[in-house]
């Protein structure tokens, strides 16, 4: 049976006992960056497969450094703590991990500096964010992606998502699945929460940091399966919204969708309005990676049972 914990303020504790003060800068502030990191369960081997947790640890680093954050703890002790609290958890689905790292005095006032930062982990179960076989009808959305100048487009910061959520409930008020959010120059920036990819000319088009996207785990982790199993290469530049329209092929990478494609954009079928023949390949490939199935991609992956078994003290 699974036992829902958390690291929090410096020990693991029961998930029902993590809980943050109503002053806590973070709650009232948005002054948060996090990470979200996978864990897919592969049935056949009895194993839950982490992917790619050092990679977000970094990330979750370099969030922090942008946002005068400290991190008392070093890379390794944190990757370690992902997979000690996944395997005190005992999860025996696909789940979700959340790290993250917070302003956590009790104080009243607009600042980063001169505040207690600490760090707090747990874990979800969690199942398909967009539905993989069917793929996606987007819209791009109204609400531009915000800035770099305006909030750290780079950094994963809470108070940056209310700016996702606008665009993600536009779109399914209006009866899509997902929304395509345009920077301020009018570019395809990337989705509510995922990278965006199209196929044209035989080519992978992807926008770059400088549009304002999120520098993607999931996204490097595709495009390099693409050029090694598909011979697919990759250009990074600005794409237009117009572009997604007349594209042979679009779809979404993200640690939540996963390798998702898009179907149709603004009532316009992409391609025959059907998944796309690549996206699928890539997004087979992914999940076989994932779930432990692609044994040269094994150092991608933490078996979190087997790590623990190995750990274990006779």
């Amino acid at each position: 049976m699974a036992t829902p914990t958390a690291f929090f303020e410096g020990k693991f504790v029961p998930l029902e006992e993590a809980n943050i003060n109503i002053m806590t800068h973070a709650f009232n502030y948005g002054t948060a960056v996090f990470e979200g990191i996978r864990g897919n369960w592969n049935e056949e081997a009895g194993e839950l497969y982490l992917f790619k947790v050092r990679e977000h640890i970094q990330r979750i680093q370099q969030s922090a450094k942008i946002m005068r954050m400290e991190i008392r703890y070093t890379e390794d002790e944190l990757v370690a703590m992902v997979q000690q609290v996944a395997e005190r958890c005992g999860y025996r689905e696909d789940v979700y991990i959340r790290p993250m790292v917070y302003k956590a005095s009790k104080v009243v006032g607009l600042r980063m500096h001169n505040l207690d930062d600490e760090f707090l982990l747990y874990v979800t179960p969690f199942g398909a964010y967009l539905d993989p076989d069917a793929g996606a009808r987007c819209m791009t959305s109204s609400w531009r992606r915000v800035d770099d100048t305006g909030i750290p487009a780079r950094a994963k910061v809470t108070g940056i998502y209310v700016n996702n959520s606008m665009a993600k409930t536009e779109a399914q008020l209006n009866g899509f699945d997902e929304a395509i959010m345009l920077n301020h120059d009018g570019h395809v920036s990337e989705g509510s929460g995922e990278n965006i990819v199209m196929l044209r000319h035989g080519r992978l088009v992807t926008p770059p940091p400088s549009d304002n996207i999120l520098e993607g785990i999931t996204l490097d982790t595709a495009l390099e399966l693409a050029k090694t199993h598909l011979g697919l290469e990759v250009d990074r530049r600005s794409i237009d919204r117009t572009e997604l329209y007349i594209a042979d092929e679009v779809f979404m990478t993200g640690t939540a969708a996963h390798v998702t494609p898009i179907t149709e954009v603004d009532r316009v079928a992409v391609g025959n309005g059907q998944p796309g023949r690549v996206a699928k390949q890539i997004q087979e490939l992914y999940f076989q990676m994932i779930t432990g199935r692609m044994p040269q991609y094994s150092d991608w992956l933490t078996p979190v049972y087997k790590q623990a078994a190995v750990g274990a003290k006779p």
